[in-house]
């Protein structure tokens, strides 16, 4: 199936109750048991290169690579950079297929972010290509506090940025390695009520199974990134095999069999906060 923009994914999403995962790329391995995943559920599905993910790999071959694995998957797939920290990152990804760009501006003051985020979305739009923004900060387990997102500046960050998807501050972590996020629904209600945008929360690894599916059924957050939980999978897999097979050294019979139990995970995730 060809692949979609953000803005179609997650406009669905609302409309229908749901959310979809922003599934964090690392390898073709990855992506390919991600995609998988998608195909025996028939759930659509984000593909996300994040900064890690383009210091590896060039973003052309990344664009390439994604929009294959898209068109060869039976459901929707959205092709998504994850924190792009400058217009020129953005764009490089307009340019080399991605559907859909993240302009990280949650460092920046909301003056800045909105000039930076409005600039991108004018460049991506013209090549019908989504946007989506962040205004309040995501903090890192054992790093940076997170700045939460303040209604007022939401709001305003959305009606001036034209953004189709808009990532916030309520609770979440990005790198929590437990499920142990406390998520202000409050404030997520806050915010809905006075935009139409749909949400995104970063560091969804962290969040309960329950109040993710509660979250998607019931508010606009349309989107969860999902990376850390994926990654602790792929390692404790990883390790198994080495493990049990001391003497092989090629690092395709050494990966291969990470593969279905990443797809295994990746579908129960999916399904969690899925279409019903």
């Amino acid at each position: 199936m060809t692949a979609v923009s953000l803005k179609k994914i997650l406009t669905d999403a609302n409309k229908n109750n749901y959310a979809v995962a922003g599934l964090v790329v690392l390898a073709w391995d990855d992506a390919l048991a991600f995609t998988k995943a998608a195909d025996e559920t028939g759930v659509p599905i984000i593909l996300q290169a994040g900064p890690s993910c383009r210091a590896h790999t060039p973003v052309p071959i990344l664009g390439k690579m994604f929009r294959h694995l898209a068109a060869q998957t039976k459901t929707h797939v959205c092709c998504h950079i994850d924190h792009g920290y400058t217009f020129r990152e953005c764009a490089e990804g307009i340019d080399s297929g991605f559907t859909s760009v993240m302009f990280d501006g949650s460092k920046l003051s909301l003056k800045e972010n909105i000039k930076t985020t409005s600039k991108i979305v004018k460049r991506a739009h013209d090549a019908k290509v989504s946007v989506e923004g962040e205004i309040g900060f995501v903090g890192y387990a054992n790093g940076k506090s997170s700045e939460g997102t303040l209604p007022n500046e939401a709001v305003i960050f959305a009606k001036e940025s034209n953004v189709d998807a808009m990532a916030v501050s309520v609770g979440n972590t990005h790198l929590q390695t437990n499920k142990i996020a406390k998520i202000d629904l409050e404030k997520v209600k806050e915010i809905q009520n006075s935009i139409s945008t749909p949400l995104v929360l970063h560091g969804g690894s962290g969040i309960p199974n329950l109040i993710r599916k509660k979250l998607a059924r019931e508010t606009n957050i349309a989107k969860f990134n999902i990376g850390t939980e994926l990654r602790m999978t792929f390692g404790n897999a990883l390790r198994k095999q080495v493990k049990n097979n001391p003497l092989i050294y090629d690092r395709l019979q050494l990966l291969k069999p990470t593969m279905p139990e990443i797809t295994k995970i990746t579908k129960r995730i999916i399904k969690n906060f899925g279409p019903q």
